[in-house]
């Protein structure tokens, strides 16, 4: 795995790189961070010649490790303006690993612009055109994928919002099984791999040569530890039967939850779209109903599902929190149904469904259509598939739309949509949304998870859980592992180094990979700066400052100058 493939997506033009020597020490979001400061001028118009689609790999990318082959996709923000990595599951990943590929990076953009697909094989790439794939929709897409590669061969594509260059826009994949379409989705990344021209890139490992690991015993001992330690939590068990929607009535009780454009943290509805009825629903409707589903292959978590409609019909695959949530409550939709399919129509457009819903919740909030109107919110997504007017607002974001239509509420930070956690009652992440390179994305450290060890709505010790949080998310995203395994680390830091040192003899230590996670985010910020983004005047929504949030009339009353301090403060040795 030691190779970058370089695409010029106006000339054609293809070619093989090797890894410089600091690259092959970097995976998945290191890799894009390292990349982007090198080769990205960072004040480049983000769907522009200068800007570049960068798909990586992570540092165990081609391992069976359990949740790794989950890939990375980055280069320049059209919502944020800086650098923003995105990952995913899927089969894809592995397989671009096990074609010994680092990164696939896309250059330039075509002077005519005409629908292609890249297709990676055992020592080969071309670009092929294929005009009928032009403004297909994503499910569709990948079928035809499958259909013409092989059901072997792994596939990312955007829709006809990223065609469309919507700021929204994401980059799907599916599992090996065709069923999930998963998303990369936040940072408007689809609309970037969409301005090269790309609709699809496909990774055919057919007759790849087993990949060569340095001590293969090692790793899968390093790997049987990590297992057992993630069979071993509570979580583990409770993510397999409900997914991610089971923090749904956690996140109500804790008034985080967004309802109706974020003006209270609780849904007075929240037993119609909690993780339990979802679960019933499941278990009651059968047909292609399943829970308990895994998105890459090796997951011992399996938090998927897949979600049927009243006759046993697959809605959605797969239904998660954050998109009940924006979709759902922020909308003050509570028929579980309709948000499943709202969710299915942003996966056919191709559009992030957090950064949708939030601008659903800005539109209704204007008066476009009320909330709850179900029907009207699928209305204005399928005029995002149409590139209506209306339909290109909504689908380029929750700050074009406010602006647009007049609107203060505007729930963004950094020009992105935040997530389905209010950080007025859950301040810990507020200061992620702030100080984090991606801005608002509850991936880049999420407090969620340290809810239960400290007050979320004191200010009191939120930069310093940030900052821990934030490493974390970085590290592991650079392995191109699942952020849910983070469990097991927490409880053996080490095994970081002892999976890295297997596969790829490193010989590092914990230290050592506390100060990737370190230099990941140094290199981002590095790249923010010199895109001229301006840390010190980033702050939280200001009504979020002065707007109290029901139930419990907080305000995010962290200062700016509190939060500065985020990256002159060491990180915590010996712990993750």
């Amino acid at each position: 795995m030691d190779k970058i493939l370089k695409v010029n997506t106006r000339t054609n033009d293809i070619r093989w790189q090797a890894c410089s020597a600091d690259a092959l020490r970097l995976g998945g979001r290191s890799l894009i961070a390292h990349l982007a400061l090198m080769e990205i001028d960072p004040n480049c118009d983000p769907l522009g010649h200068r800007n570049k689609f960068i798909l990586a790999a992570g540092l165990l990318g081609d391992t069976n490790v359990t949740t790794a082959g989950r890939y990375s996709v980055g280069g320049k923000s059209p919502l944020t303006g800086g650098v923003k990595e995105a990952s995913v599951g899927g089969s894809a990943g592995r397989r671009m690993a096990r074609l010994g590929l680092r990164a696939v990076v896309l250059e330039d953009v075509p002077d005519n612009p005409q629908t292609k697909i890249l297709v990676v094989s055992k020592d080969k790439a071309e670009i092929i055109t294929a005009p009928e794939y032009k403004n297909l929709a994503v499910s569709a897409s990948l079928h035809r994928l499958r259909d013409q590669f092989g059901e072997d061969a792994g596939a990312i594509c955007v829709g006809p919002a990223g065609e469309m260059t919507m700021a929204g826009a994401g980059v799907a994949t599916t599992d090996k099984t065709g069923v999930q379409i998963r998303f990369a989705g936040r940072g408007g990344m689809g609309a970037v791999m969409g301005s090269k021209g790309i609709k699809a890139i496909v990774f055919d490992d057919t007759g790849a040569s087993p990949a060569e690991f340095y001590d293969r015993k090692a790793l899968n001992a390093a790997n049987k530890k990590l297992v057992q330690l993630l069979m071993d939590d509570p979580k583990t068990e409770n993510r397999h039967n409900y997914g991610t929607p089971a923090v749904l009535a956690v996140c109500n009780a804790l008034g985080i939850l967004p309802t109706r454009n974020f003006s209270e943290g609780q849904f007075d509805q929240v037993d119609a779209i909690s993780g339990e009825t979802i679960a019933e629903l499941i278990d009651q409707r059968g047909g292609m109903g399943r829970k308990g589903q895994p998105c890459i292959e090796g997951c011992v978590i399996q938090c998927s599902n897949v979600f049927p409609d009243p006759e046993g019909q697959a809605t959605v695959a797969s239904l998660q929190y954050e998109n009940i949530a924006l979709l759902g409550s922020n909308c003050g939709i509570s028929d579980i149904d309709a948000i499943a399919e709202l969710n299915s129509l942003c996966n056919e457009v191709g559009l992030d469904a957090i950064e949708t819903g939030a601008a659903i919740g800005v539109a209704m909030e204007a008066g476009v259509i009320p909330f709850g109107d179900a029907h009207g919110a699928k209305d204005l997504i399928r005029q995002a598939l149409q590139g209506t007017p209306l339909g290109r607002v909504i689908g380029n974001g929750v700050v074009i739309t406010g602006k647009v239509f007049g609107v203060r509420r505007v729930p963004a930070v950094r020009g992105q949509a935040i997530p389905a956690y209010d950080p007025r009652s859950l301040k810990g992440i507020g200061v992620t949304y702030v100080t984090s390179p991606m801005g608002a994305d509850h991936t880049a450290g999420n407090a969620l998870e340290l809810a239960s060890s400290m007050d979320p709505r004191s200010p009191e010790g939120q930069v310093e859980a940030s900052r821990q949080l934030q490493l974390r998310a970085a590290i592991l995203d650079s392995l191109g592992v699942c952020l849910f395994i983070r469990p097991a680390f927490v409880k053996k830091p080490d095994l970081f180094a002892e999976l890295l040192n297997a596969r790829h003899a490193f010989n590092l230590t914990f230290e050592d990979v506390q100060q990737m996670g370190v230099q990941c985010l140094a290199t981002e910020r590095a790249f923010n700066k010199k895109a001229g983004l301006n840390t010190e005047r980033c702050d939280v929504p200001e009504f979020m400052r002065y707007e109290p949030l029901p139930p419990y009339n907080t305000v995010f009353d962290i200062s700016n100058a509190e939060m500065k301090k985020i990256w002159t403060v060491e990180p915590i040795q010996n712990q993750f």
